[in-house]
């Protein structure tokens, strides 16, 4: 049981390790992370009784 909480910490510590590279090395990969570049313009309407 031991040995599998062991396997189970070292998978989750991999794991997160590729997700830090990936996040770091995705644009490489041709994953854009880049946020929309357009303004956005919505009109807000008060009730101000």
């Amino acid at each position: 049981m031991g040995r599998l909480i062991k396997y189970l910490i070292y998978l989750l510590i991999l794991g997160a390790i590729g997700l830090i590279a990936y996040a770091y090395l995705g644009e490489f990969f041709g994953a854009d992370f880049s946020s929309p570049a357009e303004e956005t313009r919505l009109p807000v309407v008060l009730n101000a009784d």
